[in-house]
């Protein structure tokens, strides 16, 4: 099967176990993520699958037989089992609360905003797919949104997950990269310049070492030292958070829980 095969197998087969009318067309998906591979971007213009990639702000078993590949095999009724790594559906979340810095800032302070026409070729579900949900959708068929508004998540996993079928070109299929403050004036900015797509921001993720302090139960009193630790001047940001992963000096999953320390708490107005 070639990819536009794939694809509508994938779409038919999630269509088919939905329900609910019609989403609001003015709705986007976003794209959040960590922006350190955006120079990697301007070579090929495609936004690529933890299957190409190898690197998730999430888990890591994006593999023939690992538990993304077992969950794909599930949601989009075999469509993708045998298909090579780039045919297959990339991840980001449906923003239907209309959040300024993207619906899953869980994943990253970063996001690309795709344009409408890519609502058509993309699928969703609530939860997120590493809880085996049973509740999915398509643009036709958004019950989710109900769903997800009634419950009581916390703010970091509340998302309606949706996955894009078929290539997402920078240049065709995304209305805007959207980037933290802090990383203005830098090599993650002069990356972002280059690509095919307009560049805006968010109003920054910022969190004081005092507020921080005041959630040793969110992900544990050892990450709050760490992000203590991490911080200048008394205060976390995107891009300090990601000097520290970068730097070798800590283990990169226990600064990943500073960064939802900071999604959390530090969010343009929280």
């Amino acid at each position: 099967m070639d990819l536009l095969t794939r694809a509508r197998r994938a779409l038919a087969h999630v269509s088919a176990r939905s329900a609910g009318g019609p989403l609001d067309p003015a709705l986007r998906v976003t794209l959040n993520f960590h922006p350190t591979f955006l120079g990697r971007l301007t070579e090929d213009g495609v936004y690529r699958s933890q299957f190409v990639t190898g690197t998730s702000n999430g888990g890591l078993t994006a593999h023939p037989g690992g538990d993304r590949w077992r969950w794909e095999s599930r949601i989009f009724g075999g469509a993708y089992d045998d298909a090579p790594a780039h045919e297959r559906p990339v991840y980001g979340a449906l923003d239907h609360r209309r959040r300024p810095y993207g619906a899953a800032p869980r994943f990253g302070s970063a996001h690309f905003r795709l344009a409408a026409p890519t609502l058509s070729r993309t699928t969703f579900c609530y939860p997120d797919s590493v809880l085996e949900p049973t509740d999915f959708g398509v643009a036709e068929r958004a019950a989710l949104i109900a769903l997800a508004s009634a419950d009581d998540m916390d703010a970091l996993d509340d998302y309606v997950e949706a996955q894009v079928h078929g290539a997402v070109e920078i240049g065709r299929d995304v209305e805007a990269l959207v980037l933290d403050p802090s990383f203005r004036g830098t090599e993650v900015e002069s990356a972002a310049r280059a690509l095919p797509c307009p560049v805006e921001w968010h109003g920054g993720f910022r969190l004081s070492v005092a507020e921080l302090r005041r959630r040793p139960d969110f992900r544990g009193p050892e990450f709050v030292e760490l992000g203590a630790g991490i911080a200048v001047d008394g205060w976390l940001d995107p891009r300090i958070v990601q000097e520290a992963a970068e730097s070798g000096r800590y283990d990169r999953q226990d600064v990943k829980r500073v960064w939802h320390l900071l999604a959390r708490f530090g969010a343009p107005g929280a």
